[in-house]
């Protein structure tokens, strides 16, 4: 990563939630979070929930050293992944993204708390965070808007290796995440 005290792989634990390196171990654990085609629905890769599909890309997360199993913390197990990166045409930033919840996780809270944990650790070192999402995946499009962030630009990019793609690229600057924290905080007491 280009910022020297910018760790992409920390241990990060919410009230719900525990985040923690990716590990060779975690392929069945993630796979099981990933095995249920609704899991997928609306994202590109609609076939990733087979495990034939899922190994390449597990080891694709797991070479990067930048990816996070993210623990349900009641039960123990791995209900998907995310990771930090830093994208080809913005060097000197960071990125989150290649995020997956298991479709039972889905919705408000889980999200959120996960974008708070990963933000938090993000805007320690950078003034902005960057979000690259499948032209056809409006689900994390509208769900990434809802944290602040912005349509920036769209632009093709190389994010897995041999693969350019399009991306719709979203800009969520510090500011605007304070705000969208302390509107879900609501009044305090009076």
């Amino acid at each position: 990563m280009s910022a020297p005290a910018f760790d992409p792989q920390p241990t990060l634990i919410g009230e719900t939630l525990e985040l923690r390196p990716l590990a060779a171990g975690d392929l069945d654990g993630l796979h099981a979070a990933a095995s249920d085609e609704e899991t997928w629905a609306g994202h590109p890769a609609k076939d990733r929930w087979k495990r034939e599909m899922f190994e390449p890309y597990f080891a694709f997360l797991l070479r990067t050293g930048t990816t996070l199993a993210i623990i349900d913390r009641a039960s123990g197990a791995i209900i998907g992944a995310s990771r930090y990166y830093t994208a080809p045409d913005m060097p000197g930033s960071i990125s989150i993204g290649f995020t997956f919840l298991n479709h039972r996780w889905w919705g408000g809270r889980t999200n959120f708390e996960l974008k708070r944990l990963m933000l938090g650790h993000a805007f320690a070192s950078f003034p902005s965070v960057w979000f690259h999402i499948d032209p056809s995946n409006i689900r994390s499009q509208t769900a990434t808007a809802r944290l602040g962030a912005v349509h920036a630009y769209d632009a093709t990019l190389e994010l897995i290796p041999g693969r350019p793609a399009p991306w719709v690229v979203l800009r969520l600057d510090r500011s605007a995440w304070d705000r969208v924290c302390a509107e879900r905080a609501g009044p305090g007491p009076a």
